[in-house]
This record gives structure tokens, C-alpha cells and sequence, in this order.
């Protein structure tokens, strides 16, 4: 069968009524820029990205308040770079800035909004472990006038037209969805091109495995603590058989595996998180991992509600996230509903 480019694909999803021009040659752009991205991430210390942004004295902090490294700032760059001119957007917003980036005056402006994590998992670049970027497109309300207003881009999840991630790995893979099932595409390296190489991939609705960071364990709900103790009590415990756990400590990676093989990621409430509202943001990470998963058959949630309802309130919203197989993320939520 001859291979489908993601040009390719994503015209026919145009031709199909899946997206207008400006939608499509978006994606294509945010493609792009990946590419430039998973090239500054595999040279590592032959390129000099590597280690934290800033000086040994001053350490550049982003507006979450986490220290910066070299390649959150160069990925930031490049997707803002990629994106000014092409008329497309709106304007653009980061979880590394603190205001939506507006589209310089001199371009003109589109009808989209998008919001990117550039580099997730930035904390795992240095021990050369798969990072990625997560990105979410949305429509502007209101059409093309005048700069964007930050309530603009406060739309649930349910709004969003386009999300997809990028794991830089040992091969660079692309994981898409326009609202009407989620597709895998690999850089091919040599061409340049990213490649269709899983269409409609459809998540375990059960699974055996889960992946959450049990150093926090103590801090947890009453609600996580038990379903997290009866998954440990394995065959001898209320679920009846033993369950594993797998840890990368980098979202797009963990997810990545759940959408390959099934599994439930949780990141949930805890005491040292409470005042924030929870750990993951909710419109640069847990809404575009959302629409991914629940359109590979996937379930997500709070715990208390599902995330893509969620009205945000804030640019940098922060949300607990149990997200993946629909059967265990049912059993997960479960625990939270009964207490």
C-alpha cells in the first residue's frame, strides 16, 4: 500500500468537510515546527541545549514558576517563529508565557487560536528520556478583527477543533485528531515527511497497568489513596488480580504508551497542589490529551467531572487528570463518587 503523508491525509480530511484550508495548512505548519524541534532535541549536547536557560547566577523561570531549560525556550521560539506570518491564527498562547502571543500587525490575522505545551516533560531532557510537545486548536469567537482578548481562548475542551502531540523519541511520531478518531504518523527522517502508520487507534477499554508518581502517595485524596491501595493488594485485593505500574514522568510518553497498549494515567489532587487546583494545565495539557484519548475510545476525567466540560477560568488553569482506559478510568472515578 502506497504510504499516506500527512499532507495527503490531511487533505482529504478537507475534501472530506474536516476542516477548512487555514485549519489544514495550520496543522501543517505546527508539523513543521516539530520538526525543527525533534532535530534541536536529538543533537542533545552536540548542540548545546542541554542543561537550564539562563545564567549560573539568574536561572530563566517561566510564569508556572518552574526553571526553564535551554530547550523549553528554543521549542517556545520555534513555534511562535513558525506561526506569525502565515495568516491563519489569531493569536497564539503558551504555557511558557504569561499573555497570549498576538499576531504581529504587519500579518494578517486568521480565525484559529492555538495553545501549546512546547516541550513537555522538559525536566527528563538532560537523562535523554522522550519529551514531546502538545498543542490545541480552537476558533476564535468573534472572526478576524482586532488583537485577541485572553477570554477568548477560555473555551472548554468540548470547543476544540484540532489536538495532537509530538513524542521525540527513538523516532519522532506525530498523534493527531481533528474529532473523528486519532492517528499516528512517523517521521520519516530521510524524506522529511510524516507518515501514516496507525489509523483510528482505539485504547483497552480494560487494562492491568497504571501509571501515577507514588512518591506523592502521602499527599493524596482519601479517594486516590484507596483506589491506589486496592490496586497494589493485586489478586488477593477487592479487583482480583495484580495490576503493574509504569512511571516515565514525561506526560506525552506516558500517555503515549496507554493510547499503544491501554493503562490509566492519574495525576491526581494531593495537599501540596490543593491551593493550584492540581498539577497538570488544564488548556495546554489536559484538554488536547483529553479529545486524544476519548477519540481513541479513551476516558478522562477530574475525578469529579469530565475535563473537556471543565469552563476554564484562567490562561494557566491547573486540573487533577485521570485519563485512559474507559473501564478503569469508570473504576478510578468511581472512588471519588462514593466518597
Amino acid at each position: 500500500m502506497k504510504p499516506v503523508s500527512l499532507t495527503q491525509y490531511l487533505t482529504e480530511e478537507r475534501r472530506a468537510g474536516y476542516g477548512d484550508t487555514d485549519l489544514i495548512q495550520l496543522l501543517e505548519i505546527v508539523a513543521r515546527a516539530c520538526k525543527r524541534i525533534a532535530v534541536a532535541t536529538g543533537k542533545g549536547a552536540l548542540g548545546g541545549v542541554l542543561g537550564e536557560a539562563g545564567t549560573a547566577d539568574s536561572i530563566s523561570m517561566n510564569i508556572q514558576g518552574e526553571a526553564q531549560k535551554k530547550l523549553d525556550v528554543i521549542s517556545n521560539e520555534i513555534l511562535l517563529d513558525a506561526n506569525a506570518w502565515g495568516g491563519h491564527l489569531a493569536a497564539c498562547a503558551s504555557e511558557e508565557m504569561e499573555h497570549p502571543q498576538q499576531i504581529p500587525d504587519a500579518y494578517p490575522r486568521g480565525g484559529y487560536l492555538l495553545l501549546f505545551d512546547p516541550l513537555d516533560g522538559s525536566s527528563n531532557i538532560d537523562v535523554n528520556i522522550s519529551v514531546g510537545t502538545i498543542f490545541s486548536v480552537l476558533k476564535r469567537p468573534g472572526g478576524h478583527r482586532g488583537k485577541v482578548d485572553t477570554s477568548e481562548f477560555l473555551q472548554p475542551g468540548t470547543n476544540q477543533v484540532a489536538a495532537g502531540y509530538v513524542v521525540y523519541g527513538s523516532c519522532t511520531l506525530l498523534v493527531l485528531t481533528l474529532g473523528h478518531g486519532t492517528h499516528v504518523f512517523t517521521l520519516d527522517r530521510e524524506a522529511g515527511s510524516f507518515i501514516l502508520t496507525r489509523r483510528d487507534v482505539q485504547i483497552p477499554e480494560d487494562t492491568s497497568e497504571f501509571a501515577i508518581n507514588m512518591s506523592n502517595q502521602r499527599f493524596w485524596e482519601a479517594p486516590m489513596q484507596r483506589y491506589i491501595g486496592d490496586l497494589l493488594a493485586g489478586k488477593e485485593g477487592p479487583r482480583g488480580r495484580d495490576f503493574n505500574m509504569r512511571w516515565v514522568a514525561s506526560m506525552v510518553a506516558d500517555v503515549h504508551r496507554i493510547l499503544t497498549r491501554g493503562g490509566i494515567f492519574s495525576y491526581p489532587l494531593d495537599s501540596k497542589i490543593k491551593a493550584k487546583g492540581g498539577k497538570l494545565r488544564l488548556m495546554y495539557e489536559a484538554n488536547p490529551m483529553s479529545f486524544i484519548v476519548e477519540q481513541a475510545g479513551g476516558a478522562a476525567s477530574t475525578g469529579r467531572g469530565r475535563i473537556m466540560e471543565v469552563q476554564p477560568e484562567g490562561l494557566h488553569q491547573r486540573v487533577p487528570v485521570i485519563l485512559g482506559s474507559k473501564n478503569e478510568v469508570k473504576a478510578a472515578v468511581q472512588y471519588h463518587t462514593d466518597a
